[in-house]
Order: C-alpha cells, then sequence, then structure tokens
C-alpha cells in the first residue's frame, strides 16, 4: 500500500481467537501486514486470565506494547513484572525480548497497542515447549528443536 491510512479503532473488525486453554485475544488490525511492507499495528484485548501467546521471542522482529487500559503480568526472562495502563513495553529481537503477558484481573480486560516489525522471514522460539516457528507473511510453521537434525542428514 502507499497511501495514508486513517481510521478509527471503533470502525476495524475484531477477530477472536480463543484456540486452546489460557489463551485467548480479540484483536484489530489498524494497519494489517498486508497493507504495510515492514510494520503491523494492532489492539489486542485479553479477557481476564488468559494471555494472548505464550513465552517467546523473536529472532528478526521487534514489539513493542501500550498498555491503553488493566492490568496484568510480564513474564520475562530477568522475570515477572507487574504492567498497567499507561506502561510502554519494548521487546527486542534476541532471547532478552522474551516475553508473554497475562491479564490477571478476574473481571476486567486487558487492552494494549501493539506495534510490530515484519521482516519477510522471522524465527520465533518457544523456551517453555522447546518449539520453534518459521513465521512468514502468509505462512507459518512451527517444529521441536529436540527433532534438530544435521544439515547434511538425508543428503
Amino acid at each position: 500500500m502507499d497511501e495514508i491510512i486513517k481510521i478509527n479503532i471503533q470502525d476495524m473488525p475484531s477477530v477472536h481467537k480463543n484456540e486452546h486453554d489460557g489463551y485467548e485475544y480479540f484483536k484489530r488490525e489498524l494497519v494489517p501486514n498486508d497493507n504495510a511492507q515492514l510494520c503491523e499495528i494492532s489492539v489486542y484485548l485479553i479477557p481476564p486470565g488468559k494471555s494472548a501467546y505464550p513465552y517467546h521471542y523473536h529472532t528478526e522482529n521487534e514489539e513493542a506494547f501500550y498498555i491503553m487500559k488493566g492490568n496484568g503480568i510480564l513474564r520475562t526472562p530477568a522475570g515477572e513484572k507487574e504492567v498497567s495502563a499507561g506502561d510502554f513495553l519494548f521487546f527486542p529481537a534476541n532471547e532478552k525480548g522474551a516475553h508473554k503477558l497475562t491479564n490477571t484481573s478476574e473481571t476486567d480486560t486487558l487492552e494494549y497497542f501493539d506495534f510490530d516489525t515484519h521482516s519477510k522471514i522471522d524465527v520465533a522460539f518457544y523456551p517453555d515447549s522447546g518449539k520453534c516457528g518459521i513465521l512468514g507473511k502468509k505462512r507459518n510453521q512451527f517444529f521441536k528443536i529436540s527433532q534438530q537434525v544435521d544439515y547434511y542428514d538425508g543428503e
């Protein structure tokens, strides 16, 4: 896309994902990566007691969150930290940027802006489950790290 985008957040459709226990979100893509070359900007609403994504980090893409409403716990390699409205969080593209954000409220939604850079190909690691994901613009695939093979295996 090569034109300026002007939208109202309330006018954007919301996508609901609730595919695994403990993980659920409503997402409004303000700048979908289909429209932008290098970034994606979304608003996430996380129901009470849920997380949007498992603990992970990226090797190419950086992420930044701005907490608009609610409270949560941010898990990082340095431990857990409380977050609340007004907090800005930046996650570098390396192991030190590993994160998982969980809504700690029993009644209120956690709402945040998510600003992501998007490389054509990114690799994300999920330390808790021992997997990695190869992430692309149109297709994502996930693999167990324990199944890693030698470069010439099968040649």
